[in-house]
């Protein structure tokens, strides 16, 4: 039993700053949105709400959770207040060691919300990936060693709380696990298996980072169009930015209607789009299309239906054959009618 006991201790002091980096990373969340910057007012630049808008487009399994959330803007508000809390508790509790294995799966939640929403989101390194997989990992780690003798579960068991007697108290705080060293050599490479397939899985969806063509959707924007609709005096169609750079918006700079032979029949220019009434885009997510100083700018993530006026679409309507947008940087996107 001690010798099992010194093992669990050792681990925990190995572990001691993952334990502390981890943790600061959590609670400085918490710290940069509340005590450094307000980025939990909707009403200011920066709203984390933004942000979260971002992961929308790619991210795997949990899309129709951040949409219900982007299109519910009160809802959005309540959930990032409620996350922000989390992580700093979380993050508090991993670094003082208070129920370090109930925090630990705080971690490894919170950190597989982060791969899955924006793992696919990175310039460089693959940023938001590598943060989602090691502290997935990390959490893992820190659940299996617990808090050890630098934690407050520590000092709780040194002062003899009644608690730390009961049979569930190692489950939730540190100390040894109540399971055998045969059990244990199952458990714990089942679980590092997982977490490595899971890893790979991730960077292959997201990165192509294990065979065929390595891609980074972060690189250069894209725009989806859909549900175009043409009549004699008006056109409506949908732009959604799926992919690009989260700093920064995609700037449009032409809508042009072409014919088969990539002639084009009618154009909205530069200065037209930068003018664009309000009322002329209605916008479906919290991250919005908006007319900017020189160009429409789309956000990451941001979807809006665009409505233009004009009798020339009369003259033009049946030699039209697609739509095409022009990105300030060069880059078109187009669809067929």
């Amino acid at each position: 039993m001690k010798t099992q006991e010194s093992s669990y201790n050792l681990a925990a002091l190995f572990a001691l700053s993952l334990r502390l980096v981890v943790g600061w990373t959590y609670f400085s969340a918490f710290w940069r949105r509340v005590v450094l910057e307000n980025k939990l007012d909707p009403e200011l630049p920066g709203y984390i709400g933004q942000k979260f808008n971002h992961f929308l487009p790619n991210a795997i399994g949990i899309q129709p959770i951040i949409e219900y959330l982007v299109t519910h803007p009160e809802a959005l508000h309540r959930a990032m207040v409620t996350f922000t809390i989390i992580e700093a508790l979380v993050g508090l509790g991993i670094i003082l060691g208070i129920a370090t294995r109930v925090m630990s799966i705080g971690v490894l939640s919170l950190a597989m919300g982060i791969l899955l929403g924006s793992g696919w989101l990175g310039t460089t390194c693959l940023d938001e990936w590598q943060i989602g997989v090691l502290g997935v990992a990390s959490g893992a780690v820190l659940f299996f060693a617990g808090g050890g003798l630098f934690s407050v579960d520590a000092l709780l068991e040194q002062k003899g709380s009644t608690f730390t007697k009961k049979r569930w108290y190692p489950y939730f705080f540190s100390g040894k696990l109540p399971w055998s060293t045969a059990t244990l050599n199952k458990v714990v490479p089942l679980i590092a298996l997982f977490i490595f397939g899971l890893t790979l899985f991730t960077n292959q969806v997201f990165h192509g980072g294990l065979w065929g063509t390595l891609h980074n959707k972060s690189v250069k924007p894209k725009v989806e169009i859909s549900n175009v609709v043409l009549t004699s005096n008006a056109l409506q169609l949908d732009v959604y930015r799926v992919e690009g750079a989260d700093v920064y918006g995609s700037f449009v700079i032409a809508i042009n209607l072409l014919d088969e032979k990539n002639e084009v029949l009618w154009t909205k220019t530069q200065e037209e789009l930068a003018e664009l009434k309000a009322n002329a885009i209605q916008n479906y997510y919290i991250a919005q299309v908006k007319a900017g100083k020189h160009s429409l700018v789309l956000p990451l993530g941001a979807k809006a239906t665009l409505n233009f006026v004009s009798d020339d679409f009369q003259k033009i309507k049946n030699q039209v054959a697609k739509i095409q947008l022009v990105d300030i940087s060069g880059l078109q996107w187009e669809t067929k009618f």
